[in-house]
């Protein structure tokens, strides 16, 4: 992907430290980009702003639980 969809400072948690077994966040123009970090290499997908924040309110509200 290029363009807008094309991520920057990808980054993870501070809790998973070394670990390799975990997501990361990118940023895009209009949302984020998530990819796992065990496999970089298949890529990744991207969200709008709206749903990344909807997604972010979610776990904060343990609706995952």
């Amino acid at each position: 992907m290029t363009g807008l969809h094309t991520p920057t400072n990808w980054c993870k948690s501070s809790y998973s430290g070394q670990d390799t077994n975990c997501v990361e966040i990118g940023r895009v123009r209009d949302g984020a980009a998530v990819r796992d970090t065990k496999d970089r290499s298949t890529g990744y997908f991207t969200i709008t702003g709206q749903q990344w924040v909807t997604f972010l309110n979610a776990v904060k509200t343990n609706r995952f639980d």
